[in-house]
């Protein structure tokens, strides 16, 4: 073999073997690392997914202690989900959905440090060039990311956590924790520990109907999903593009729903603010939820005042209420068990009961504006 053909070859190989695998599902059993997946990998400076594994976001994410989420899905080819107007949608078996939980670094501090930035912004946390399609490692911390699994069985909830050089994610059954701290735009530093559920913790959630008992996933719904995503090659509807790709049936030439973005202040704060306890609350205080004993009712679309708690006396009283009467009172937030209950961040006070160490100041402030707004009164 000529010198020249020897490096052709030598590099042919190095090409091959830099080059993707396919997806690879597991019908069983909890690979010990992400990549091996092959969903999603850190790889170039770039935390990327692979072919088929579509992006996506939410008009108003599930707060989780101001981690960013860089989300996705892939389907087996020849099987779109079903669309569903209100509830999650029907997806194949094979459907992988994973969700990953970054910070982006706070600025001046070493890579190595525990400060993360506590910010909405998510312009410099992605690869340019790459829309929203590939985060930027030397900008960004991963922590952890969540698969939800569809099998023959059901929907399965797989954690992976990142190491500290940020090259493999790997299984966490039993959770974790991990010391951090928020740095915001005036240096002010607030420690907290992101907590890493376990398996066990998972159904918390994800079990939104305790009648059937079934993991489902909460975030792929028509109204949180239906919005416009910066994919590499442009902003597009996420709806059309999931139908276009073939991994969505059913979807209806009008009438989709749509929530509000929680954090847009052109939007009316009332559709603000329905958005934000939907996707925050909605899960356990619905008519089928684990909360439904509580006879509160904080999906978007309930249009029950009672239950959505304007003048509702607690099911169970205790210091949960911090002594307050109703759950939501007019005009007056800081009487509301509601708002009382979002400020807390102890055990068995605080809402939601887990996903959080800190306390949700914007979240807290749009829902105080919203009750303040709200006209009339509790009288007799």
């Amino acid at each position: 073999m000529t010198l020249f053909a020897a490096v052709s070859f030598a590099a042919l190989l190095a090409g091959c073997a830099r080059a993707p695998q396919p997806v690879h599902f597991f019908a069983e059993g909890k690979p010990p690392r992400l990549s091996d997946w092959h969903l999603v990998e850190a790889r170039d400076g770039r935390l990327a997914p692979n072919a088929d594994v579509v992006p996506y976001d939410l008009n108003t994410p599930l707060f989780s202690d101001y981690a960013h989420k860089f989300r996705t899905v892939w389907m087996p080819k020849g099987a779109p989900a079903k669309y569903d107007a209100e509830g999650p949608f029907d997806f194949p078996v094979g459907t992988v959905l994973s969700k990953t939980f970054y910070y982006p670094r706070a600025a001046n501090e070493a890579r190595a440090s525990k400060a993360v930035a506590r910010t909405y912004d998510t312009a410099d946390d992605f690869a340019a060039g790459s829309g929203n399609a590939a985060l930027d490692l030397s900008k960004v911390r991963l922590i952890e990311t969540r698969l939800l699994v569809r099998r023959e069985q059901g929907w399965e909830a797989i954690p992976y956590v990142w190491n500290a050089a940020q090259t493999e994610a790997e299984l966490a059954r039993t959770g974790d924790a991990i010391p951090l701290e928020l740095v915001d735009d005036q240096n002010q530093h607030e420690g907290f520990t992101y907590v890493v559920p376990n398996e066990n913790q998972c159904a918390g959630c994800h079990v939104a109907n305790v009648k059937a008992k079934r993991l489902e996933p909460l975030g792929p719904k028509a109204r949180h999903l239906n919005r416009e995503y910066a994919y590499a090659d442009g902003k597009r509807e996420q709806l059309a593009s999931w139908s276009e790709k073939g991994y969505l049936s059913g979807v209806p030439a009008a009438d989709v729903p749509r929530d509000a973005d929680w954090h847009d202040p052109a939007q009316p704060l009332d559709t603000r603010a329905r958005a934000y306890l939907d996707v925050n609350c909605s899960q356990c205080h619905s008519p089928t939820g684990p909360a439904n004993t509580t006879a509160l009712d904080l999906r978007s679309a309930a249009t029950d005042l009672r239950r959505l708690g304007v003048c509702k006396p607690p099911v169970a009283a205790g210091r949960g209420t911090g002594d307050r009467l109703l759950d939501i009172v007019p005009g007056k937030p800081d009487e509301s068990i509601l708002l009382y209950r979002m400020l807390s961040d102890e055990p068995g006070v605080m809402m939601p009961e887990m996903g959080r160490d800190t306390t949700h100041r914007e979240g807290v402030d749009l829902i105080r504006q919203w009750i303040a707004a709200m006209p009339g009164s509790c009288g007799a």
